[in-house]
């Protein structure tokens, strides 16, 4: 009986010239790749081009509300500044890059939920 339980351990044993193929060890990774740039990396970077275009076609006299929740109208504009007028007299020196949106966008999702 031990000589058939050697045997068996004996036909169970990979040969040992068999390599698995290199390049399916690599297929896994590759669709997680694939995977993980379609769902990750391709919107968030679609997401910021339509930010920078939406950026670039601020104008003086617009309403707009900032990422912390400002609205304010835009009463100065540079590269990398804009300059809000919240209230009357009152200015506030922003980054442009913490523009969220217009006002009337915010304010008609508003009107819609009522």
């Amino acid at each position: 009986m031990l000589n058939f339980i050697s045997s068996a351990y004996a036909q169970t044993a990979p040969a040992a010239g068999a390599q698995p193929n290199p390049i399916m060890q690599l297929v896994p990774l590759l669709l997680i790749g694939v995977v993980f740039y379609f769902f990750m990396i391709r919107p968030q970077a679609k997401k910021l081009k339509e930010e920078q275009a939406f950026l670039n076609t601020l104008a003086k006299g617009e309403e707009i509300f900032t990422k912390s929740g400002i609205i304010g109208t835009i009463v100065g504009l540079t590269d990398k500044i804009v300059t809000l007028e919240i209230s009357e007299g009152v200015k506030l020196k922003i980054l442009k890059s913490q523009i969220a949106g217009t006002a009337k966008k915010l304010l008609e999702t508003s009107e819609q939920s009522k």
